[in-house]
């Protein structure tokens, strides 16, 4: 259920901490505490009042709330004992259907993180591909143990901000979104190019896996984002562009087969609330790209 902000400042402190009490995992005291702050002038203020609440609060409590999150892929995922949101949120990048390798390797690291720092691994899996979360995992491992307690209330950060986004609408909502869009120059033609099919595939070892498609319209971009309304998962990616038909619809005169058939951008996205724009500049012999705006 979403909830509009102006209702939460005027709601019964037990109806308030009911609404929003979930967003911290197992931890009704934050809403509980954040209520005696109210009225809150915007959404983000009301996120920024309970992760304040977190910090603020002693650091055997904090340990203890920490220690309350799941384990990422872990028994209590398979076993359906997950929090919805919990359950939701991994399984947005696949944890929950993991071979039985995969599954071993996250046993493993998630019991040399709790023997390392004493309380889970947390991360923000909806700002991550499942390669991040594994980069993720062996870098913070190195960590020492302030570092990774602050990393861990980071992450914390992310994550409610995102629950919180999605149960309260009001004035000054938080930045939860990015976006990836794209479009192809025609830089032959000098116009843009028209009916490009285009495929996105989001890169995983030395698997590709397709995670959209378009076409390009009449100004050479796609409709739509290839990515937006949620978080740019931090990781690489590949654009492949079939410029080879573009240019034979043309009557462009080309080897066979084409020098140009399907180009391909390798990329990476590093900043989950940004707005990555990958364009193609191309010839039927040559291309360029850039990271635009």
């Amino acid at each position: 259920m979403v909830h509009a902000l102006a209702d939460l400042n005027q709601a019964h402190p037990a109806d308030f901490s009911d609404a929003v009490g979930d967003t911290f995992e197992l931890a009704p005291w934050v809403a509980e505490v954040a209520a005696a702050r109210r009225p809150f002038v915007s959404v983000t203020a009301l996120h920024e009042a309970m992760m304040g609440t977190v910090r603020a609060a002693s650091r055997e409590q904090q340990l203890a709330f920490l220690r309350g999150h799941p384990d990422l892929a872990g028994k209590a995922a398979r076993a359906g004992a997950l929090t919805d949101d919990s359950r939701r949120e991994q399984a947005s990048v696949g944890l929950d259907t993991l071979s039985e390798e995969e599954f071993a390797r996250f046993h493993r690291l998630n019991d040399a993180y709790k023997a390392t720092f004493g309380f889970p691994f947390i991360v923000c899996v909806r700002r991550h591909t499942r390669d991040s979360i594994l980069a993720q995992f062996e870098r913070r491992l190195r960590h020492d143990a302030a570092t990774e307690f602050a990393a861990a209330l980071q992450e914390i950060f992310y994550i409610t901000r995102l629950r919180v986004a999605a149960k309260v609408t009001g004035e000054g909502m938080p930045r939860v979104d990015g976006r990836l869009s794209t479009h192809v120059l025609d830089t032959h033609g000098g116009r843009p190019a028209v009916g490009v099919a285009i495929e996105l595939y989001e890169l995983a070892g030395r698997q590709h896996h397709l995670i959209a498609t378009a076409v390009t319209n009449a100004d050479g971009r796609t409709d739509a984002p290839l990515i937006g309304g949620r978080p740019l998962p931090i990781g690489r990616y590949e654009l492949q562009f079939a410029v080879g038909d573009h240019f034979r619809s043309r009557g462009i005169a080309q080897s066979d087969p084409p020098f140009l058939d399907i180009v391909p951008l390798r990329f990476s996205i590093a900043e989950s609330e940004g707005h990555y724009h990958v364009p193609l500049l191309c010839t039927p012999w040559s291309y360029s790209t850039y990271r635009g705006s």
